[in-house]
């Protein structure tokens, strides 16, 4: 039986929520984060407690939410609380296994920038949404994954800004230790999957999705990337979890008519 046909997007998003184990407590970014984690929660981790920065807790939205203030977010979560109380109390204090997050732009060592592309601060190029959440959860969660489309633009040598932290280096050239979790441990990109060097914190290719090769994802990194000894390549896709995909996706845009695709 032929393996069904899919998307780079498609792959992506499923890669992503391969990462979540069932149980998992994990704060969602909104977009390809919210994909990711709500595909999880609909097919393999039933019981993940998915946290959105509004306060919602449990959140089990049937459609990807708009924003963080979506109200299928509230009506369908376990319990909401108070924006203070989800960093102070739940992120802050360690109870998040997992940051979800996207991004613009990417460096070697998981920094991330979501605020301005090009230009000044005060006159950039073009204007992102900014940090909202994203700093804390990048320094704040047990570890975190990012989530973006694989190219030269989004995988740059030097950010044009730094909006949540990874990895960096200190005023005397050593690396930053960091006093939370692990960082940014795993970037899930449509080419392939990139983690965190244990020892340099740099990101190294450790697999490629089916079709892809090394030469093409070094291509589209805007630094010289490192390569694992060993390359796994990606399982594809099951049919089930494509199923599962495009019903959230045709969902969403039933209700939305698009404006929260992820694709």
């Amino acid at each position: 039986m032929p393996e069904p046909e899919y998307s780079p997007a498609e792959i992506m998003t499923i890669a992503a929520a391969r990462r979540l184990r069932n149980g998992t407590v994990c704060f969602v970014g909104i977009g390809l984060p919210s994909a990711a984690a709500n595909l999880a929660r609909l097919t393999h981790a039933p019981d993940v407690v998915l946290i959105y920065e509004s306060g919602t807790i449990g959140a089990k939205p049937d459609v990807l939410p708009l924003s963080i203030g979506d109200g299928e977010l509230a009506e369908t979560a376990d319990t909401v609380v108070s924006v203070p109380e989800i960093f102070r109390y739940w992120l802050q204090g360690g109870r998040v296994d997992v940051g979800f997050l996207g991004a613009a732009q990417i460096d070697k060592f998981g920094n991330i920038n979501t605020t301005v592309i090009g230009g000044t601060y005060d006159a950039p190029r073009t204007r992102l949404p900014g940090a909202g959440g994203a700093p804390e959860i990048a320094t704040a969660a047990k570890e975190v994954a990012i989530i973006l489309k694989h190219s030269k633009r989004a995988f740059v040598e030097e950010l044009d800004f730094v909006t949540s932290s990874g990895y960096f280096e200190n005023s005397n050239g050593n690396s930053a230790a960091r006093v939370h979790g692990r960082g940014p441990t795993t970037v899930i990109s449509d080419l392939g999957i990139i983690a965190s060097d244990a020892a340099t914190r740099e990101l190294v290719l450790t697999a490629v999705h089916p079709g892809v090769t090394t030469e093409q994802v070094k291509a589209a990194t805007g630094w010289t990337l490192r390569i694992a000894p060993h390359v796994d390549i990606t399982p594809a896709p099951t049919a089930a979890e494509l199923a599962a995909l495009r019903d959230l996706h045709a969902r969403t845009t039933a209700a939305h008519g698009g404006a929260a695709s992820s694709e």
